[in-house]
């Protein structure tokens, strides 16, 4: 049983195989049985988490989990408090109403790496960083949230997964997490 925290670069297929050649993540890592625990789209960053046991990989990923997302989005535009009382509330969204978010306004972390290529500079249009935490996994769902509140997203980083955070990772880098601690964590909640 092991389980992975991987830093995903920009532009990386989050999966083993590629069926147009783009970089996927066997050109980061060869885990064999490994399989991501939930996406993060091609044009995302961060933490994915990886593993080869199916209850792990269920446990992380499937509706309900008890382990949070946290994002990092730099948005176009400057939020106000009523962008960011719409994402704390829930958004309507075409598949139906968002759950509550955790969204607060940040300074761009100093540790965060530059984005390759990087995001397109526009004097004329401002631009400021959120941190949002969902409890949900819904497809390209912080992307069509900023957007449903006026707050296009030009960057979007996953810092955080459960208690796994990125930092530390440089894009590409992974690491193991020792099996007791997986099994520590993984089997809080749960009936023995």
């Amino acid at each position: 049983m092991r389980l992975i925290l991987l830093n995903k670069p920009f532009q990386v297929l989050p999966q083993f195989t590629s069926p147009d050649g783009r970089r996927c993540l066997a050109d980061l890592l060869q885990v064999p049985g490994a399989y991501p625990a939930g996406r993060l789209d091609y044009d995302s960053e961060g933490l994915m988490v990886l593993t080869d046991f199916g209850p792990w990989q269920a446990r992380i990923s499937q509706p309900g989990s008890p382990f949070p997302k946290t994002y990092l989005a730099q948005v176009e535009g400057v939020p106000g408090e009523a962008a960011l009382q719409r994402l704390r509330t829930g958004v309507d969204l075409n598949d139906g109403p968002t759950l509550p978010a955790r969204a607060e306004v940040v300074p761009e972390p100093a540790w965060l790496w530059p984005r390759d290529p990087p995001i397109r500079y526009r004097r004329s249009v401002p631009d400021a960083w959120l941190e949002l935490t969902l409890s949900e996994g819904r497809n390209r769902q912080v992307r069509r949230m900023t957007a449903a509140v006026g707050l296009p997203t030009l960057r979007l980083v996953r810092l955080q997964v459960g208690p796994w955070r990125v930092e530390g990772l440089e894009p590409g880098e992974w690491r193991e997490v020792s099996r007791v601690e997986a099994d520590r964590i993984l089997s809080r909640g749960r009936s023995p």
